[in-house]
């Protein structure tokens, strides 16, 4: 009986070991050095022009340079957010009214990264 019970809690606590290192190193906070998709705010920074224009939205960075030519509004509007957070205006196109699900779908293309601090 005991070496039943030693075997099921060996079982048990390797399980839940290895469920706790497949969370840590899944998470998306999870800071690796030389981390590909990590982008800091001084990199987002170098990206604020129509050459090159990076944009955070919550968190998450986009290259929308190709874009500029075919969004609706005139450039100046994305040109205003280029090499910083532009969640604010994400959230707000027309005053309190966010980006379309559709807008949502087509950003997803765009993601390089993540913005870390």
């Amino acid at each position: 009986m005991n070496t039943v019970a030693y075997t099921a809690f060996v079982a048990f606590l390797s399980s839940v070991l290895t469920l706790v290192s497949i969370h840590a190193l899944s998470s998306p906070d999870a800071t690796v050095p030389g981390d590909p998709d990590a982008i800091t705010r001084e990199e987002l920074a170098h990206h604020d022009s129509a050459e090159s224009c990076w944009k955070a939205i919550h968190g998450t960075v986009y290259d929308v340079t190709g874009f500029i030519p075919d969004h609706p509004t005139p450039a100046a509007v994305m040109l205003e957010w280029c090499g910083r957070d532009a969640s604010e205006a994400w959230e707000n196109k027309r005053p309190g009214r966010p980006h379309s699900s559709f807008a949502e779908g087509m950003l997803e293309r765009f993601r390089i990264g993540r913005l870390v601090d």
